[in-house]
């Protein structure tokens, strides 16, 4: 067994290991912890089929920013783990038959195997195996010409992502200055000005003695 068979494993390993810590950690915040570790254990495996592209965008793009959001999201939400708890085992029937079922999908893919792709032979110097060919720019000019309108639309289902994960962690707060529209377009004149009656009071005058005390001052 080669070096590259041993890293295989053991990233493969470390990564199950992370996946099944992800659905069995109690805390949300050590969930989000096992969840980062795996992809950092699949950006290692891509790296190990010669993907770099693919192996530093999961690590800059899901490591470095999404999983962060998320795991600051998860921090500042202030969830209430023992009312999570509440049902699980109501639910967990079904649950487990949907787990099931992955696993035996996976389990007939990986038995029936992967047909042998047949590919043309490239023309000397062209192609994959010419000699300044690089993937990432391939890619680059894929995902940018031809695949330009759904990463759009992946940028903008994100950017709302990234909104709705500010408001949720300002939702239910003492500190939170969130107003909320509904109230301010029903709102009444009589309800921010209250006219109280008063009596008119007269300024009294000042007795005897304490002008008396006012000229030795």
């Amino acid at each position: 067994m080669d070096y590259q068979t041993g890293f295989f494993y053991l990233f493969s390993a470390l990564l199950l290991f992370a996946g099944f810590r992800v659905i069995t950690a109690r805390n949300p915040v050590h969930a989000v912890l096992f969840l980062m570790l795996a992809f950092s254990q699949a950006a290692a495996l891509w790296l190990l089929l010669k993907a770099e592209f693919l192996g530093i965008t999961l690590v800059l793009v899901y490591l470095g920013a999404v999983m962060v959001l998320f795991l600051f999201v998860v921090m500042m939400l202030d969830i209430n783990i023992e009312g999570m708890r509440k049902g699980f085992w109501k639910h967990f029937p079904l649950a487990a038959f949907l787990g099931a079922l992955v696993a035996a999908e996976l389990i007939a893919v990986q038995w029936a195997g992967f047909p042998a792709l047949s590919m043309s032979p490239d023309a000397p110097g062209t192609g994959v195996n010419a000699p300044d060919y690089a993937n990432t720019k391939e890619l680059g000019l894929l995902l940018y010409t031809e695949y330009l309108y759904p990463i759009e639309v992946a940028a903008a289902i994100l950017l709302v992502a990234m909104i709705a994960a500010i408001a949720l962690t300002l939702r239910q707060r003492k500190d939170s200055k969130a107003i909320n529209p509904g109230l301010q377009v029903h709102v009444r004149a009589s309800d921010r000005l209250v006219v109280v009656p008063m009596a008119a009071t007269q300024k009294s005058q000042p007795t005897e003695a304490a002008a008396t005390e006012e000229g030795k001052v």
